[in-house]
């Protein structure tokens, strides 16, 4: 093994998995919601993190947009 490397002639290229990353993030989510998503995860074999990720990848692939009608105060 050399002691010293030369990696100026060396060309840049982009990190083919850097699309692929996921970012950490903090989420408040129901202890109902939680339970749902891993008792699924149990079933289906998978982390339910995981699942979770993949639920919300399906509703931007289908352009899902969530309806929410607030009840008037009489």
């Amino acid at each position: 093994m050399r002691a010293e490397y030369d990696f100026s002639k060396m060309k840049a290229r982009k990190n083919p998995y850097a699309s692929k990353l996921k970012k950490p993030i903090t989420m408040r989510l129901s202890e109902d919601v939680i339970s749902y998503f891993k008792e699924m995860a149990t079933e289906a074999g998978v982390p339910y993190q995981s699942l979770i990720n993949l639920y919300l990848r399906d509703c931007v692939a289908q352009h899902r947009r969530v309806k929410i009608a607030w009840l008037a105060k009489p």
